[in-house]
């Protein structure tokens, strides 16, 4: 009887959720698998979404305004021509409006395009009436490995007459200052692959693309093929969306996680540091992070087997691995500037903790032994310098958090530690499949004893909840209540789901950083909801990430993950897309990695789902699926893998499971 009523409450919740999902519900899934927004009558918005490929970030800005005319803008972002000083934010960008457009004339009018319909999938695209007799729709993308961002238009015209055309456009190149440039003068070039008149014939297309590109002074122009770009952008996009495909009940949440996959993949950079994983936001790029890179993204890498990804966070840790030190001085919190430069403003704010957590879960997850041994010295310098950093109570000191002083963190925070406790226990399952059995016994035992401390010097009743203090002498709740759930420390688990979703923490926008204030970050919402799942808290937490995924997709400000408000404007970082996908992967599929080829697994199956299923999981240097079905008061698990099934249980969806793949 209880069950049956927690599942009525459950549905009535989500019920509830979905009827206030029409209060924001702009965007609409669409058959081809992406988003499409059809322009309504009275509807006056903006939005805005970043692109990006291995040599440039576009930030594209559109809607329809309040003349029903087009809204088109972009901030175009070229990571490796540095500015100066050569500092984090230190890549040139240039911002384009209507003046760079080129100017159609149709029967010597002027065409102005009113939308009605924009459409994303990786590539953007806006459908068009104007004040002639054509339609217009125009392609939007940057290019996949190239210092360029193209536009093709599309002319249809739909009449049995024969249409005059005219194009016009005579942007001339732009030149910065020699001196403002680390490489010197740099040029931005507007190029339009047609001019002049032309006729299109009844029922006919015209078709031209207009090129924004920037290089050095000393390179040669470029011969721009818009169609072949097309062609490479979308073959990047497919390739992303082919791997590890995500099917449940909820198609919301499938195609959320298929974004995600888009923009935690697309940002990385071929700097002459090698490849770099960057947040983007128009600020950071060309540059890792200890926990954007090391701790976020890195370890969702290897599931999804993009080439790209995987060798931009073995090149990250080898970023870092070169500040270890025999002083033990900590490795700086970021490394920019294409490899040359850090940034260490905040001091210690954990990264150690973070980059042997992150460091640990990729190398097994990824599953080769030489890489492992490669990134093994830094594992173990980071976790010597965390052990030299404990206090008498056993717990860890770091000068700040990840938030970098925006909010108090106090000398010990539950944030460094608990990451400190997760790269404990990742370090001793990758010492064993190292052969360093010492090791693992050593590791393993200072987890315990960590555990231990946080439970003793942490837990606490803050706001009436059995929870957890962030610092000592922290009086009000806080969104990183949630970092021991993501470890697996599980002993408050009750009490901290329920301060999570309290009105204390829990808004519309997800989880407040804390009580009282009104700043959120995604980042910590998705670690909440990642560590719910992980908990078993499934039934609680699914009508929230239910809701978190429908406005964050088909809302007023889409497709993706953002990063914070009001600080950055919810910009879509792309970390935070890497996190979105662990929600899944290591929350509702309890996959956590244990070996080069084994990991537990322990997967939540919601109340009203009769199955899901994870296909195309290229971790452990493997290809294989992962189904989870209802068997009545039990779960049906299968592993697929090459085509055979490797393993078929009826489970209790209670006791973790041990997965071996075949080599």
């Amino acid at each position: 009887m209880g069950r049956l009523h927690l599942t009525f409450m459950v549905l009535l919740f989500i019920t509830l959720n979905l009827s206030a999902q029409r209060d924001f519900v702009r965007w609409n899934l669409a058959a081809d698998g992406g988003i499409s927004w059809i322009v309504k009558p009275n509807d006056v918005h903006s939005d805005n979404i970043e692109m990006s490929g291995r040599q440039i970030s576009a930030i594209v800005t559109y809607g329809i305004d309040s003349n029903k005319t087009l809204i088109l803008k972009k901030q175009l972002v070229f990571p490796m021509l540095r500015t100066i000083p050569n500092n984090t934010h230190a890549s040139f960008s240039r911002k384009f409006d209507s003046k760079s457009q080129p100017v159609i004339t149709v029967n010597g009018t002027v065409l102005k395009e009113t939308p009605v319909s924009f459409h994303h999938k990786g590539i953007v695209s806006i459908s068009s009436t104007t004040n002639t007799p054509l339609k217009v729709t125009r392609t939007l993308f940057p290019s996949a490995d190239k210092a360029a961002y193209i536009e093709i238009y599309q002319l249809k015209n739909g009449t049995t007459s024969m249409v005059p055309v005219e194009i016009s456009h005579d942007v001339p190149d732009f030149h910065t200052k020699p001196e403002e440039g680390v490489y010197g003068e740099y040029v931005v070039s507007v190029q339009c692959s047609k001019k002049g008149r032309f006729s299109i014939a009844p029922d006919g297309e015209l078709e031209f693309a207009v090129t924004f590109s920037a290089r050095k002074i000393n390179e040669e122009p470029y011969a721009w093929s818009a169609p072949w770009e097309l062609a490479k952008r979308g073959e990047m996009v497919l390739g992303i969306l082919n791997n590890l495909v995500l099917e449940t009940p909820n198609d919301t949440i499938n195609r959320e996680f298929a974004f995600a996959k888009i923009r935690g993949t697309e940002s990385i950079y071929d700097t002459k540091g090698g490849l770099m994983h960057g947040p983007g936001g128009g600020s950071y790029y060309a540059a890792i992070w200890a926990n954007d890179q090391a701790e976020y993204i890195n370890p969702f890498f290897p599931f999804l087997g993009n080439i790209n990804g995987n060798e931009s966070a073995m090149n990250a840790y080898r970023h870092f691995a070169r500040f270890m030190n025999p002083e033990f001085i900590p490795i700086p919190s970021s490394i920019i500037s294409e490899g040359v430069d850090t940034w260490h403003g905040a001091k210690d704010r954990g990264d150690q903790a973070m980059i042997a957590y992150g460091a640990s879960r990729f190398a097994l997850a990824f599953g080769d032994r030489n890489a492992a041994l490669e990134l093994w010295p830094l594992i173990e310098w980071c976790l010597e310098y965390l052990e030299r950093k404990k206090s008498p109570e056993g717990v860890i000191f770091s000068d700040s958090d990840e938030l970098e002083n925006r909010f108090e963190s106090g000398d010990y925070n539950l944030a460094t530690n608990s990451l400190a406790y997760g790269g404990l226990i990742g370090a001793s399952h990758l010492a064993e499949e190292l052969g360093r059995t010492d090791e693992a016994i050593r590791y393993k035992n200072r987890a315990a004893e960590l555990s231990k401390a946080i439970e003793k010097y942490f837990g606490s009743k803050v706001q009436g909840f059995n929870t957890y203090r962030y610092y000592d002498g922290n009086i009000k709740l806080r969104a990183w209540i949630c970092y021991p759930l993501n470890m697996g420390l599980f002993e408050r688990k009750a009490e901290t789901m329920k301060a999570l979703f309290s009105d204390f923490l829990w808004t519309r926008d997800g989880i407040l950083s804390e009580s009282g204030s009104k700043t959120f970050w995604d980042r910590s919402t998705l670690h909440a909801f990642k560590g719910l799942f992980a908990a078993g808290a499934t039934d609680q937490a699914m009508p929230n990430f239910m809701y978190y995924s429908a406005k964050r997709l088909l809302g007023d400000h889409v497709p993706y993950p953002v990063e914070a408000w009001p600080e950055g404007n919810q910009r879509h970082l792309a970390a935070e897309s890497g996190l979105y996908c662990r929600v899944v992967t290591e929350g509702l599929f309890g996959i956590e990695p244990v070996g080069f080829r084994s990991f537990t697994l322990n997967p939540r199956l919601p109340a009203g789902w009769n199955s899901m299923k994870l296909t195309g999981i290229r971790a452990f240097q493997s290809n294989f699926d992962i189904l989870v079905s209802r068997k009545g008061k039990n779960a049906r698990i299968e592993v697929v893998q090459a085509g055979k099934i490797i393993f078929d249980k009826k489970w209790d969806q209670q006791s973790k499971l041990t997965i071996t793949l075949n080599n």
